[in-house]
């Protein structure tokens, strides 16, 4: 079974609004509302590529229970915590004739430390040896730095394969614990060791440097550039192939997706990193945190390239 966490989830609205200006009215042409969060995301697109997950989360108030409703309504079987509030709502305006993205996001209710506690308590008591669990996204207000960490720790003594994608400290926290899997983007990559990477192969020697730190596998992904996966003694680097694109937004959680979707059918490096890519392809061509159909990503594998590094 496959596990996702979303510990600051969010009801998505997506706005276009041609020739977007600042200090003037703008009017949407089209808003688009979508349950998001980045491990709610990846639940969205694992169903999309035919599998089942549980989605985890702490969602409150009305908005918390629209996002339940409208998971169950996509047949996500959803674990809801109760949070000490409304749910977050962010917008994301897109301006297509300007080629803008720009995310606005709510800051979300806060949660306590028991609160996340029970939560963890319940989620790794029902874990069982081989379960992947996807610990991602941003972390509440009034969250240890050290959440993930702590999670990270739970979940593998339970038996289970552990994928972390984060930024900051709650990634550098959560490297404490070896997950099974990182997904950091590029820029992500850079914070995290404190300077620029100029190309793949600096990326790679990065990456390299975490695997052999004790994680098991590293997905470093550069948007339109594809990723680097460093696995062993192999690292690949995967191109994505070129598409129309329809918004970023939720580009990295529909890789984690197909990476998490791999791993729990025993696919090979090469054959993940070919769905990986191919599902973020499909998904940058869907509006919003919209998840892309089965068949789009299965159009898109053969053009998925692949290079030893």
């Amino acid at each position: 079974m496959i596990y996702t966490v979303t510990l600051n989830p969010a009801l998505d609205k997506t706005a276009r609004v041609p020739d977007f200006t600042l200090d003037e009215v703008n009017r949407i042409t089209e808003l688009r509302v979508d349950p998001g969060g980045k491990g709610i995301n990846v639940s969205k697109v694992i169903a999309k590529l035919g599998g089942t997950s549980r989605a985890v989360a702490l969602l409150g108030g009305s908005v918390g229970e629209k996002i339940s409703s409208m998971l169950a309504e996509a047949g996500i079987d959803v674990w809801a915590f109760e949070a000490n509030g409304e749910t977050r709502t962010n917008l994301k305006v897109v301006d297509e004739k300007l080629g803008t993205y720009t995310d606005i996001n709510e800051p979300g209710p806060e949660a306590t430390v028991s609160q996340l506690d029970a939560m963890l308590g319940g989620l790794a008591q029902g874990l069982m040896s081989g379960d992947i669990v996807v610990l991602s996204g941003s972390l509440p207000k009034g969250a240890p730095v050290a959440t993930y960490a702590a999670w990270g720790r739970a979940c593998a003594k339970a038996g289970a394969k552990v994928f972390l994608d984060a930024d900051g400290d709650a990634l550098t926290r959560g490297l404490d614990a070896s997950p099974f899997l990182v997904k950091p983007n590029e820029a992500e990559l850079e914070r995290l060791c404190g300077k620029k990477l100029h190309d793949e192969r600096e990326v790679a020697v990065v990456a390299r440097k975490l695997v052999d730190a004790g994680v098991s596998r590293v997905v470093v992904s550069m948007g339109g550039r594809g990723a680097v996966l460093v696995e062993g003694e192999r690292v690949l680097l995967a191109r994505s192939p070129k598409v129309r694109v329809g918004s970023t937004v939720g580009a990295g959680d529909s890789v984690v997706a197909a990476l998490a979707f791999a791993e729990e059918r025993s696919m090979g490096l090469d054959e993940t990193a070919r769905l990986a890519m191919a599902t973020g392809a499909a998904n940058v061509m869907q509006s919003g945190t919209q998840a892309a159909e089965r068949e789009l990503v299965d159009s898109l594998l053969d053009k998925v390239s692949l290079e030893e590094l």
